[in-house]
């Protein structure tokens, strides 16, 4: 049997924030290498929802865990930087829109 052949338990399937958001270095750390697909451009929009996707499910077969639960406390680390992470995103990303159309609302109306 060969080490991608192993089998993935349905407890271990689902989705992962700190592969969504930190793609290469968690692909680097759990010694998966297809989130490094995220480099190439264009590409990388629609493949970091597929790491964050499959992500568990690769690591696991890359991994060599003991049980579910030991697999699970190591990803749990990923998973609360990686939505700390979306949520400061989302965040900073509002934050700029609003600046955003501020700075063009006062340009259309004259207001410097």
């Amino acid at each position: 049997m060969k080490e991608n052949d192993k089998e993935v338990p349905q407890a271990v399937k689902g989705w992962n924030w700190g592969a969504f958001m930190y793609n290469i270095f968690w692909g680097i750390g759990n010694k998966t290498y297809l989130p490094l697909l995220t480099l190439i451009p264009v590409l990388n929009i629609v493949w970091i929802f597929v790491v964050g996707f499959k992500g568990n499910e690769w690591a696991w077969q890359k991994g060599d865990y003991q049980d579910v639960d030991t697999f699970k406390t190591v990803q749990a680390t990923w998973n609360r930087a990686g939505l700390v992470q979306s949520i400061i995103a989302i965040v900073i990303f509002v934050l700029c829109m609003f600046v955003y159309a501020s700075l063009v609302a006062s340009i259309l109306h004259g207001v410097y």
